[in-house]
């Protein structure tokens, strides 16, 4: 994705066409969005990002328009990344959903289906229900390509926990607490990491204390 917004690889020159999305699969709190946002900073591009739901509007029309004029910024700003979060909500399968649901669908498709050859605007979807969504959606030229987003293993989360430890201020070394609070997590994510290393320094403000203690 990298490669074809920045134009490194002249993939049209031969005969290739660029993605035009690609879906991110994975539990909530798995870091899906951070992610887009790195691809997008590592590409240098504008990145555009918007929950689906938000496009879920009471009256007819109204959420079709903003997927419209989401797209049309982003062809004005190419290249570009649009990242839609918890794609399902407009995303889902026609005979579950209703009209007003129907109407969103069809205006992503449009929408998607309407990029010029050589137009460099990428679509991130995100959703952790991708047994939910339209199969429109998944065929090629759309979101076809896809990301799994899973949990992360022991040495994942040593990493993820080094992040959000940076400038907090501990007792004990930080590579000791990242290596035990990472030994005793199995199953968590990187937002469940994160509330734990929040819940420590708010436990820590309450008692006074001027650093965290292995408490954590």
């Amino acid at each position: 994705v990298v490669s074809c917004l920045q134009g490194s690889v002249n993939y049209q020159k031969l005969g290739a066409k660029l993605p035009r999305g690609v879906l991110l699969v994975g539990p909530p709190g798995t870091g899906k969005t951070l992610l887009a946002r790195a691809v997008a900073g590592e590409a240098g591009v504008p990145f555009f990002s918007v929950s689906a739901s938000e496009f879920v509007e009471l009256f007819v029309g109204r959420g079709a328009a903003r997927i419209r004029d989401l797209f049309n910024v982003a062809r004005k700003s190419a290249p570009s990344i649009i990242f839609i979060d918890e794609l399902d909500a407009v995303g889902g399968k026609r005979a579950i959903n209703g009209l007003l649901n129907l109407i969103l669908l069809l205006q992503l498709l449009t929408e998607m289906d309407g990029f010029e050859s050589d137009m460099k605007v990428v679509v991130i979807g995100a959703t952790n229900r991708p047994e939910a969504l339209d199969p429109a959606l998944c065929r090629p030229g759309r979101f076809s390509r896809k990301v799994l987003v899973g949990e992360p293993n022991e040495e994942g989360r040593k990493k993820i926990l080094a992040v959000h430890l940076r400038g907090v201020p501990l007792e004990e070394d930080p590579q000791l607490i990242s290596e035990l609070v990472a030994s005793l997590t199995p199953g968590f994510v990187g937002a469940d990491l994160a509330n734990i290393v929040n819940e420590a320094a708010l436990l820590a403000a309450r008692r006074g204390e001027k650093l965290i203690h292995s408490f954590i």
